[in-house]
């Protein structure tokens, strides 16, 4: 580092624990080390990528021990700990019996902000159980539209920790913040924040709704300027009330429907806001329309008014906010049209991981072939399947836990037909989609939205989505659309 900071001070020859390597431990151990640190990275696993990070931090000087992530490396004075480690992991209890401090990689991020000398970009952040590394793109996306330096870090795969201590200067920081990172980040205090949505989620990690609720809610702690709320999901409204935020914070509601004072919404296809306008009470500012959104899906119109009111409340003008929006396209397997096929439409939400985010895509079209299932994660099926009977045409199931969804299509859609594979191999998301293309008429969508994780077919909801690529590309070649 290039100029003192006061935390060079207060961890110099200290003795810190690095739990956990990766995208987040790595950074936080060379981090630590840089200020004088002396530090100790534990990482349960031992593969071949933990052998490989471990040997570039052994060659800094720092120890790292694979294989053993529950024991508190005598005379530990502190812990800095990579976001998914479990609250009742037994180091953190050793950590607790011990009166030592546990700080997440976020929270060692904010406390490290202006370590070089320079003035510390100020954070636009963004948390909830789907849409965050949406929104924290579009909201990218926006800023630079503004002539602004910006980057998306986060949660998204790009640390904080780099951003915050790298070369590259900013005026401000999209930050994705999942709910592990914000439960062990409690002084982090952002410009402005928002929470999109609340649903079921990690409920393994927290311990209840309730516990991942108020880590969810810590986001809006301290925030400076708007605490941007979700106006359909008053679980989010109500954290906005919960928080402790600075003297003239305000509450920002965004709607699909058309916008109250302090809102910002949706009215002939024009989206407005009414929170950062003069005279708010009768005036709206246009800022882009819903075509300039892609894909225009109602959940990704709620996406792009939070990325607006965020960047409105940092002094964004609406000009940047529609040019952000026109520039931005989404990452892979989030909704994306793979091919047309015989006028069926194929789309890939292989992101759907969660029957929240399942939900949002299914509201998206009309009439629907669904492929659906994969590891449930304790989740229940029932609301989803009810709320979307009507739209579909015919249902695939996949996966370990198809049962449960089959079970509640039984219940809540009887007549829905249901082609229900045994297969859980690879290959079998060519079988899906080939039983998903007999079940579709033309104009029907058929979508994988699985409302599941992947782990029990594929590495991960990426090569999910890929195999689902591959498969309708490989139905008819030479018919298939490619307007994508």
């Amino acid at each position: 580092m290039t100029a003192p900071h006061p935390l060079a001070d207060e961890l110099a020859g200290v003795r810190v624990t690095v739990a956990g390597l990766g995208v987040s431990g790595v950074p936080a151990a060379r981090a630590l080390h840089a200020l004088g640190a002396v530090v100790t990275v534990v990482n349960s696993g031992d593969d071949e990528r933990a052998r490989a990070e471990a040997e570039e931090l052994r060659e800094l000087g720092v120890t790292v021990r694979l294989g053993d992530g529950d024991t508190l490396p005598e005379g530990t004075a502190l812990v800095v700990t990579a976001p998914g480690w479990k609250p009742t992991s037994p180091l953190f209890a050793a950590a607790e019996a011990a009166g030592v401090e546990v700080w997440g990689d976020v929270e060692l991020a904010w406390r490290l902000r202006g370590a070089d000398g320079r003035k510390p970009a100020p954070w636009l952040a963004v948390t909830g159980t789907n849409g965050k590394t949406t929104t924290v793109q579009m909201l990218a996306s926006i800023l630079r539209a503004a002539g602004l330096r910006t980057a998306a870090v986060g949660n998204i795969g790009v640390s904080v920790l780099d951003a915050v201590l790298g070369k590259e200067e900013y005026d401000v920081l999209a930050v994705e913040l999942s709910s592990y990172q914000l439960h062990w980040a409690p002084s982090v205090r952002p410009h402005s924040a928002v929470v999109l949505n609340l649903a079921p989620d990690h409920l393994d990690w927290h311990g209840s709704m309730a516990a991942y609720a108020a880590d969810k809610g810590r986001i809006y702690e301290g925030n400076q300027v708007a605490c941007v709320y979700n106006t359909a999901d008053p679980a989010t409204e109500a954290l906005v009330r919960e928080a402790d935020v600075e003297e003239g914070a305000r509450a920002i509601g965004f709607t699909l429907g058309s916008p109250a004072p302090s809102q910002f919404g949706v009215v002939d296809g024009i989206l407005l806001d009414r929170a950062f306008v003069e005279g708010r009470q009768k005036n709206a500012q246009e800022l882009a329309e819903v075509s300039d959104v892609q894909p225009p899906a109602p959940h990704n119109i709620a996406n792009a008014l939070a990325a607006a009111a965020l960047a409105r409340a940092f002094g964004v003008e609406p000009a940047a906010v529609r040019d952000g929006l026109r520039a931005f396209r989404p990452d892979a397997h989030r909704i994306a049209l793979v091919e047309t096929v015989d006028e069926v439409a194929y789309v890939d939400d292989s992101k759907a991981t969660n029957t929240h985010a399942a939900e949002a895509s299914l509201a998206a079209y009309e009439s629907i072939v669904w492929i659906a299932g994969g590891l449930a994660k304790g989740a229940t099926f029932d609301e989803l399947v009810a709320r979307s009977a009507p739209r579909l045409r015919g249902v695939v199931l996949i996966g370990a836990d198809r049962a449960l969804i089959r079970e509640a299509l039984a219940r809540h859609a009887p007549e829905v037909p249901v082609t229900d594979l045994e297969r859980t191999d690879t290959g079998a998301m060519s079988a899906a989609v080939e039983a998903a293309r007999k079940l579709s008429r033309p104009g029907d969508t058929v979508l994988l939205a699985p409302a599941c994780a992947s782990m029990d077919m594929f590495t991960n909801y990426g090569e999910r989505g890929e195999a689902f690529a591959e498969a309708v590309r490989a139905l008819a070649p030479e018919s298939a659309g490619h307007d994508k």
